[in-house]
Parts: C-alpha cells; structure tokens; sequence
C-alpha cells in the first residue's frame, strides 16, 4: 500500500467505526436527554441500523477502538516516510499527511465522546 493512501485510508475507517459509536450512543444518550424521545423512537423505527448497533455497544467500542489504534500505529510508523522530490507530488504528500491527522483526531474526539455518553455519562446522572 502506498504511503499516502495509507496515510487517509486508516484514519477514514477509523473515523468512520468512530462515528459509529457516536450514532449507536451519543445521538440517543443527547436526543433522550433534551426530552426528544419521540425524535428517538421516530429514528429507532426508521432506522433498524440504529437498534442493532445500540444492542450492540461494546463490540462497537471495541472495534471502533481496534481501528483507531490500527490508525495510530499505521500513522506512527509512516511519521518519516519521504517524500518524492518532485515539487508538486511532494506538495500532495503534505497535504494527505496533515489530511489523515486532521481525519484521525475527529476519530478520536468522536470515538472518546462516544465512550464519555456510554460509560461515563450514566454515572453522573
């Protein structure tokens, strides 16, 4: 695999497992909370994914929280990768290099959300 598709590839899918547990958690966690259970219910029917990922919170978490250290570790690894010379590739390297660290930490500000509104949040209240 090449560096640079490396470099958006992993953290993409891990932001996409990510996101995933924010939908499963996070969204109805909010939407009960500011008293729009009936918006929730309205989703749950429309949205089967939804129920089945809920159910299924912790393999969520896990494999969202496997993919996001795949990411870490791929992006890690690359950190000194060059380059090519050519001005204009080199460019586009840079540009795919600070891209999947911006895609990365959305993933990991999704993921530890997601985490906080699961595990966290119902000790609070």
């Amino acid at each position: 695999m090449k560096h640079s598709t490396q470099q958006t590839l992993a953290p993409t899918l891990a932001l996409f497992a990510s996101v995933s547990t924010l939908l499963c958690c996070a969204l109805p966690a909010l939407l009960i909370a500011l008293g729009a259970g009936a918006v929730m219910a309205g989703l749950a029917s429309n949205i089967p994914a939804l129920v089945w990922l809920s159910a299924r919170k912790e393999w969520t978490f896990a494999i969202a929280g496997l993919m996001l250290a795949l990411a870490v570790f791929l992006r890690w690894r690359s950190r000194n990768a060059p380059c090519p010379i050519d001005p204009a590739q080199a460019h586009a390297c840079m540009r795919m290099r600070r891209a999947g660290g911006i895609i990365l930490w959305v993933a990991i500000a999704c993921y530890a959300v997601g985490g906080f509104l699961l595990f966290a949040a119902n000790l609070l209240l």
